[in-house]
């Protein structure tokens, strides 16, 4: 059967890892704008002061204590001020995507750009022309951009102000922000999803060093699903052509043993952490387990009548989702090594080798994964995330041989291919990320997913200078056979 001819191709980046320029043209500063370079054992910290002048660190996701403000230090280097500078290089890292033939590519919009001090500071007209010419040259190239509203990036004056998502008035400010990008690039962006990895709130409830204050972490996942509903109901109203889905961290497992209570715990398992959002954003309504989940960890949940419609009338109309790997569930505490990646908790799979950061590699498990989601859904999928992140070594003479990269995109393609041919309706791929950008959970440059190597390392150090890997001609030449020419 082979991929559908209208199948996209492209890569996925967003404004907080890729773009930098974070306090340039009337930009507000946003949590990861705080936050220091991890390791490959280590996830990155947000540095603030506090009350007292002494210095402190958190996780991200968490909460200023009482008395803090955010904070720079000059004896921090912060990733994200510069990234991979896709402020200044949008146009020539464009004409690579081009060239590697891309037909879509997805990215966020920076709510900080946009607006920068919320509704009451009004609209930065230098953010939405920013985004206005990149979406003009990307379809310019014969690209067709799938847009993320957010990724973890309010801008921080909502945490000053209103306590940023236990406060009902962020769903307001968010719907607001999504108006005026629906409105601005009618005509340029006609896909989009809402929060990418909605469900990360849910993973890192019980994680170690993350935030302790379990209601309000469920609290503050329902306010964003309503405003994700309320996105949906507003993006058709105001062009019927758009298309709008949610977006949720693959978690693919499996039970480690044959042991009936293994093959129960997983299942609950995935119900609990992908199902519980993706239910609710595509069917509507909470599910059943819920109450269950709900009772689990003590939370006493109150869905007003309105909420109910919001979220009933304001369904996604297709899935998109991440999926880097899988893990394994198990009762059975004394058996195998523990993982735990993109708030992903698990036990690893003997059976299964592991990237340089750990994360297990299984491409037939995404085969699994996406006859899984279009069994339960029947909704059009889209993979919006899928990379190797690998240290990468630049030879004397300046080229990249990555072949462990090309190896774990072919697998996965043909996995892909083979879903198709199961039946799973898949409308496109977008790799993470085209480019070297900053990881998300560690704050890395020298953590590469990208097929374009950026001259740039942990500390600050480099030309910012864009190169091709070896993997740049590979997809360059998956995508120009549609995905049939895989050597």
């Amino acid at each position: 059967m082979g991929f559908p001819k209208n199948f996209l191709w492209g890569t996925s980046i967003s404004a907080e890892q890729a773009e930098g320029g974070w306090n340039e043209d009337g930009k507000s500063p946003v949590q990861a704008d705080y936050g220091a370079a991890g390791t490959t054992t280590e996830n990155r910290k947000i540095w603030y002061q506090n009350a007292d002048g002494t210095r402190g660190s958190m996780a991200q996701f968490s909460h200023l204590p009482a008395g803090a403000k955010y904070q720079l230090f000059d004896d921090i280097h912060y990733p994200n001020h510069e990234a991979a500078d896709f402020y200044h290089h949008w146009k020539e890292d464009l004409a690579l995507f081009a060239e590697m033939g891309f037909t879509t590519f997805n990215t966020t919009i920076a709510w900080s750009r946009i607006y920068p001090h919320g509704t009451e500071g009004g609209v930065n007209q230098e953010g939405v022309e920013f985004y206005r010419q990149v979406f003009t040259e990307a379809r310019r190239l014969g690209m067709d951009p799938v847009i993320t509203l957010y990724k973890y990036d309010e801008p921080v004056y909502f945490e000053e102000t209103y306590g940023g998502w236990m406060n009902r008035k962020m769903i307001d400010e968010f719907v607001a922000f999504a108006q005026t990008c629906f409105t601005e690039y009618k005509g340029l962006i006609n896909k989009w999803l809402t929060f990418n990895e909605i469900n990360i709130l849910r993973l890192f409830i019980g994680l170690p060093g993350m935030r302790a204050d379990i209601k309000d972490r469920f609290i503050e996942l329902h306010n964003q699903m309503v405003a994700a509903a309320r996105c949906v109901k507003a993006a058709h109203e105001i062009d019927p052509e758009n298309k709008v889905g949610c977006m949720i961290a693959g978690i693919c497992s499996y039970p480690l043993t044959s042991d009936p209570e293994d093959v129960m715990f997983n299942y609950s398992s995935f119900q609990d952490k992908f199902c519980y959002c993706a239910d609710t954003m595509m069917r509507g309504v909470y599910p059943s387990f819920a109450q269950k989940i709900w009772q689990k960890f003590h939370v006493d949940m109150h869905v007003s009548k309105e909420d109910e419609k919001d979220l009933k009338e304001g369904c996604s109309d297709f899935l998109a989702f991440s999926y880097y790997m899988s893990t394994c569930m198990t009762t059975h505490d004394e058996n195998g090594d523990q993982i735990g990646a993109n708030g992903v908790n698990g036990t690893l799979n003997p059976y299964l080798k592991a990237s340089d950061w750990g994360w297990p590699i299984d491409p037939t498990g995404f085969r699994y994964f996406l006859n899984v989601l279009y069994d339960r859904y029947q909704k059009p999928l889209f993979d919006v995330e899928n990379g190797l992140g690998a240290y990468d070594h630049v030879e004397a003479d300046g080229s990249i041989h990555d072949d462990y990269r090309i190896n774990y995109h072919r697998e996965h393609i043909k996995a892909m291919k083979l879903a198709l041919e199961d039946g799973v309706d898949l409308r496109g791929y977008t790799t993470w990320g085209g480019l070297d950008l900053v990881s998300f959970t560690s704050g890395q440059m020298d953590k590469r997913y990208g097929m374009i190597y950026v001259d740039m390392d942990d500390q600050g150090n480099g030309s910012l200078k864009r190169t091709k890997k070896d993997s740049f001609y590979w997809y360059q030449k998956c995508i120009k056979s549609n995905g049939e020419d895989l050597d």
